[in-house]
């Protein structure tokens, strides 16, 4: 299993704008699989060399990943992900730019939750017996505030207790995509007497 890092509260604006674009996400996807290099990021997604290096160095210059020294040689850098637990503000702490910044992150991540299903819904045969590992469910919580403050949190343990690196897979294992969309809804008018 993966130790679980500290909870790191996210608050600039621009890392979160950074995090937010699409191919920096399909990037740090890839590095969750171990280390990478321009060269073979670029062939992996179907970009130039230059746009992934780029694009590496500004995930390296807000800290999410690293350069691996003992792989790298000449101009060849390779880089890996930093491990996180990567927070956000609540909504009442956050500035106009943050909320800005989170609301294209959400834009973009409802997207790729639309992709994802939507490639499912094509062809799930083509999983196997893999397609009975489509989760799906749906509920209507009545929680306080700190309630749903403790749901979250054990929604994170929870992930961290399954979550492993590619080197602890076992044979059969596969990436499952795990979302978790929580809203409030407004309160409700209280009756008039």
């Amino acid at each position: 299993m993966t130790d679980r890092p500290p909870a790191q509260q996210i608050t600039d604006a621009a890392a979160i704008r950074l995090l937010a674009h699409p191919l920096r996400r399909r990037i740090e996807e890839c590095l969750r699989d171990g280390p990478v290099n321009s060269s073979t990021l670029a062939r992996a997604l179907g970009e130039s060399t230059g746009a992934t290096s780029y694009h590496l160095r500004q995930l390296a210059k807000h800290g999410f990943i690293e350069e691996v020294p003992e792989l790298s040689k000449g101009r060849q850098r390779w880089w890996r992900a930093v491990p996180a637990d990567r927070r956000f503000p609540p909504y009442s702490r956050q500035t106009p730019e943050v909320r800005e910044a989170l609301s294209e992150m959400m834009r973009h991540n409802v997207a790729e939750v639309v992709e994802l299903v939507s490639r499912f819904a094509a062809d799930p045969e083509a999983l196997g017996e893999w397609a009975d590992a489509f989760l799906f469910s749906r509920a209507a919580l009545r929680l306080t505030l700190d309630e749903a403050k403790e749901f979250f949190e054990e929604y994170i343990a929870l992930i961290y207790r399954f979550s492993r690196s590619t080197e602890e897979m076992p044979p059969g294992a596969r990436p499952v995509h795990v979302r978790l969309l929580g809203v409030p809804e407004a309160a409700a008018a209280e009756p008039a007497e």
